[in-house]
């Protein structure tokens, strides 16, 4: 067996290699974990709930619809010539799992549509008081903007059936379309007049009505009178 002497530790003595060198691993093991204590300890290791949830917003509640409803005259115009739009497959799931990465897409979406599309009214635009479409000329109003969003969620794999076209009386007392996401942790509310996601009963609005997700027809909420149109930028 071969040994190395050490020149200037202790007396001199010669101690095998191997043992010298797991005894200098094993010396800085010992001050790297002393080290770590005295700085302020290993941090609590992070459970698996709260990795889900990071970064998401508290949970809300659902807006329970009531009796069935008659949508906007100009929601059958656009349903006519989108029959795809409009029509809800049961086999899709009513709700979707809000998670960190589907809550990125939500504001990420609500955003760049908001910035992209200049708000006009359909008088303006279609010469007509209401008509909903997708706003590709780059012009529309709020249920433009908010079909635009829905079919860009859709392109992303969401279920149409959780992306529900709704409406509202908004904060002047005009009629107003915002998109209705529904989440496990309540219904989420995208808007062109903010690039808020914000839950249903956060936004300041009176709920009229939105599409349901059993058949065509639409479903009330919150049992307010509905606007005639929905012509609000």
């Amino acid at each position: 067996m071969r040994y190395a002497v050490l020149r200037s530790v202790g007396d001199g003595s010669a101690f095998p290699r191997g043992n010298v060198g797991r005894r200098l691993r094993r010396a800085a093991h010992l001050s790297l974990v002393g080290a770590t204590l005295l700085i302020g300890g290993a941090a609590a290791p992070v459970q698996p709930s709260q990795a889900r949830t990071a970064g998401l917003p508290e949970t809300g509640t659902a807006a329970d619809p009531g009796a069935p409803a008659r949508p906007v005259a100009a929601w059958n115009d656009f349903c006519a010539r989108y029959p795809s739009e409009c029509t809800v497959d049961l086999g899709e799931p009513a709700l979707v799992a809000l998670t960190p990465a589907l809550w990125h897409t939500l504001t990420t979406v609500n955003r760049r549509v908001n910035a992209r599309i200049k708000p006009i009214t359909d008088m303006a635009h279609w010469g007509v008081v209401d008509r909903w479409d997708f706003p590709d000329d780059g012009f529309g109003d709020c249920e433009d903007i908010q079909l635009l969003k829905r079919r860009m969620l859709v392109e992303r794999r969401l279920p149409r059936r959780a992306l529900r076209m709704t409406v509202v009386i908004d904060e002047i007392g005009e009629g107003h379309a915002v998109l209705m996401v529904r989440t496990d942790r309540g219904d989420l509310i995208l808007d062109n007049k903010t690039n808020a996601v914000l839950p249903w009963q956060r936004t300041g609005y009176s709920f009229v009505k939105r599409e349901g997700q059993d058949g065509k027809a639409w479903v009330s909420l919150n049992g307010d009178t509905s606007p005639v149109t929905t012509a609000n930028r």
